[in-house]
């Protein structure tokens, strides 16, 4: 069994090399048939042993709903430069996902492929966000026949601008973000392990809502 490091507080997830936290390790079933990311080629100490959970990527987030949303440019798969500030006067959707190709997040963006209608016909502005670089979402959009813009996050630091971190180190969690016309977070959910997508009906509401306390406040 894994030993406490000295020093440490009592809900630290950090342990001796040799073997994985228990707190974490009954995620190896279930991570590794999703093929999320090679368990094999990652020692335990590498992989199990992260200080951060999600409480502390909740806290540390600034992102959250009611504030103003952190503002960031990134190259979309055409290699064109996008600014959050940029699509100031519309509600607009992030859309993290952990990575191209990868069996959930490709039926997320099917998903949202396949509902394109709707979200068109709420006038946001929608576009995912992931650490891959231009060419793989240029590729992986072409695959797909994707209709939404996606960005390049290559360092994850937007992602850890918004708080968007998951419990494995170096992955973005899957997340979704509403941002108003006015650039504040209306509509937050965090995934720090993302096994499952977020309902598009769920996000179209949350869009709506965002446009009907735009209109209510007079914006």
């Amino acid at each position: 069994m894994g030993k406490r490091v000295k020093g440490e507080q009592n809900n630290s997830l950090t342990v001796s090399p040799h073997r994985p936290s228990p707190h974490l390790a009954f995620l190896c079933p279930l991570l590794q048939p999703l093929h999320l990311f090679p368990l094999s080629l990652f020692p335990p100490s590498k992989v199990f042993c992260s200080k951060i959970t999600a409480k502390q990527m909740s806290k540390n987030s600034k992102a959250e709903v009611g504030q103003q949303a952190p503002d960031f440019r990134l190259r979309d798969a055409s290699d064109q430069e996008w600014a959050l500030a940029q699509q100031r006067g519309k509600v607009v959707v992030l859309l993290f996902y952990p990575g191209d190709e990868t069996p959930i997040c490709t039926r997320q963006m099917c998903s949202v492929r396949d509902r394109w209608h709707d979200y068109s016909a709420t006038g946001a502005e929608i576009v995912g966000i992931s650490t891959d670089s231009v060419e793989s979402h240029k590729k992986f959009a072409e695959h797909h026949d994707l209709p939404l813009r996606l960005l390049s996050d290559e360092g994850g630091d937007v992602a850890r601008m918004y708080g968007a971190q998951s419990l494995i180190p170096g992955k973005v969690a899957r997340s979704v973000f509403v941002i108003d016309a006015d650039g504040i977070v209306r509509y937050r959910d965090v995934r720090p392990l993302g096994l499952f997508r977020p309902k598009d009906e769920d996000v179209i509401k949350a869009i709506r809502e965002a446009q009907s306390e735009a209109v209510g406040s007079g914006l």
